[in-house]
């Protein structure tokens, strides 16, 4: 998903959740209600999450310099993953604990007509900036299952606003049940068990977010049909006996690092060797433009071998990586 498109979503998000953060903190103080205050509370955490994600995505796409030579694109993964707190400590917890004091104290709803109309505008609101993100989510995701298209996805800003606004309408939806409730059966505690259950949905959303972010912000390897085809296209090159190692990095949504250790004849000079490496980079980057940086190694098998024996004496045995047939976990050795 180009960065445009992203930003798109998150503007039409930030323009939505502000507009309707300062109607509910209004409603709230005038009808008294613990759900919509919690509600208010969301939707100014989500307002302060789509500053951060715009924050990531500028901070992600300056250029490489001296201290960070591979660029600043994990700044995207770092943000993100701290919108995912930010959504369970600020939103969850606080709404949970406001609506605890209202159990414990339950106050009736002064002017429920205040929430209803105010409820009504935030779901049209929120709704439409759902539908923009759910949009450019499918088209994202191109057909996958929804859990699969998260799984596999580089790029958190699109899945983190599309989330995001998932658990706010269903947070609407349960404080418009809460205000019905407590009224229709005069039991005002009903308003802050909705206020718990949005903390609820909050918290599980955050927990979902934090745990498909941290893998990203860790070091997440291509997709497995990108590591394939770059071991297809090393394996196919004349000169090449045969692949030792490939592994691959994310440093952002579109920035792959690639290193491979090959085996090349033994028949071959250096300046076969060079024109077959930078052959085989020209190859990769054109069937694959986000590989942004590609180190090949020149290494016999009975060499790599040699080095990963002496690794796994040091480490402990290690295990393959996917994609590369005969792979191992040893890190390419540097050229």
């Amino acid at each position: 998903m180009a960065a445009s498109s992203s930003k798109t979503v998150i503007f039409a998000a930030l323009a939505g959740n502000t507009a309707i953060a300062v109607t509910k903190f209004a409603a709230a103080l005038f009808t008294g209600s613990s759900a919509m205050m919690s509600e208010a509370i969301h939707s100014t955490v989500d307002t302060g999450n789509q500053i951060l994600l715009l924050i990531g995505l500028k901070r992600a796409a300056r250029p490489a310099s001296e201290t960070h030579p591979f660029g600043h694109g994990l700044q995207l993964y770092f943000y993100t993953f701290v919108v995912a707190i930010l959504i369970f400590g600020l939103g969850a917890v606080i709404s949970i604990s406001h609506g605890l004091d209202r159990i414990r104290a339950p106050e009736p709803i002064a002017n429920p007509w205040v929430n209803y109309l105010v409820l009504g505008l935030a779901i049209l609101f929120e709704g439409g900036s759902w539908w923009v993100a759910l949009r450019a989510f499918n088209r994202e995701r191109a057909g996958r299952p929804l859990l699969r298209a998260v799984q596999d996805s580089k790029d958190p800003t699109i899945f983190t606003v599309l989330f995001e606004d998932t658990a706010a309408l269903t947070g609407l939806v349960i404080a418009f049940v809460g205000v019905v409730a407590s009224q229709a059966f005069d039991l005002p505690v009903l308003d802050g068990v909705a206020s718990v259950a949005i903390g609820g949905v909050l918290a599980v959303t955050a927990a979902f977010l934090a745990f498909e972010t941290q893998s990203l912000l860790t070091g997440e390897a291509a997709d497995p049909a990108t590591r394939q085809g770059i071991a297809a296209l090393a394996e196919a090159e004349p000169g090449v006996v045969g692949l030792n190692d490939l592994r691959t990095m994310h440093f952002g949504p579109a920035e792959i690092l690639v290193a491979l250790s090959l085996d090349f004849q033994d028949d071959l000079s250096a300046a076969d060797v060079e024109n077959t490496v930078a052959r085989l980079e020209h190859r990769i980057r054109a069937a694959y433009p986000q590989a942004g940086r590609i180190y090949i190694e020149a290494q016999s098998l009975a060499g790599h071998a040699a080095a990963r024996d002496a690794l796994m004496a040091r480490d402990g045995p290690d295990g393959r990586v996917p994609g590369a047939p005969g792979a191992t976990t040893s890190p390419p050795t540097p050229a």
